[in-house]
């Protein structure tokens, strides 16, 4: 348990009790008739004493996935904080402040970065020329027309989530969007492989005529 105590007090950890001196006391919320630290400061204080990346990044990608904060009010709290053990959580919060939600979107934000490939936007809805909707990709090359989906099988399990996905891409290639799935494992596992994939794609959709298909709605 991490306790925030005025500077002012002279306490000391006591078992599973880590207590912090702080000049910054945040203003508490109550749950349950305890005061805790707003989540902002509490993602970043914890984030500050882990020592892997990847629970960072899943820490504060939960955080801001499940609309818990936002990453400018995450930002906004390393910026005012102490700059000890912050490395790591700044660079977790760089691609979920350029648009990724989630671990996987974030290693798929890394790996773009690395392909050369023209930049592009994070879960931005598309439409059609007459205003109708299309989806919602995890990356989306305005450039080209190119979406990239991180489709992992966890969202896949019951029927309609299989159909909704179906769906999705029968929406996709009636636009003519070229899109491309990945297994979010394999960003991980075979990121050579799917960097070659994202070249393959890249260069099928500047093949042909980009389609009419926009970031907004027209009424």
């Amino acid at each position: 348990m991490h306790v925030l105590i005025p500077a002012s007090r002279d306490i000391n950890d006591v078992g599973f009790v880590h207590v912090e001196r702080t000049t910054r006391l945040p203003r508490p919320h109550l749950r349950g008739g305890l005061p805790v630290a707003p989540v902002p400061r509490a993602v970043i204080d914890s984030a500050r004493r882990l020592t892997s990346e990847d629970e960072v990044q899943t820490m504060m990608a939960e955080a801001v996935q499940r609309r818990f904060c936002t990453p400018e009010m995450l930002a906004d709290e390393l910026d005012q904080g102490r700059t000890t053990g912050t490395a790591m959580p700044r660079r977790a919060l760089t691609p979920l402040l350029a648009g990724a939600k989630s671990v996987a979107e974030a290693d798929a934000w890394r790996l773009w970065r690395r392909s050369g490939l023209p930049a592009g936007r994070w879960n931005v809805p598309i439409y059609d020329v007459h205003g109708g909707y299309i989806a919602t990709p995890d990356f989306w090359c305005d450039e080209l027309a190119l979406a990239w989906e991180i489709d992992s099988y966890r969202y896949h399990t019951s029927f309609d989530d299989y159909r909704a996905t179906v769906a999705r891409n029968a929406r996709y290639v009636a636009a003519g969007i070229v899109v491309l799935q990945t297994l979010p494992s394999r960003l991980r596992t075979e990121p050579g492989k799917v960097a070659d994939e994202l070249q393959a794609a890249f260069r099928t959709a500047q093949a042909r005529p980009r389609p009419n298909v926009l970031l907004k709605r027209v009424a």
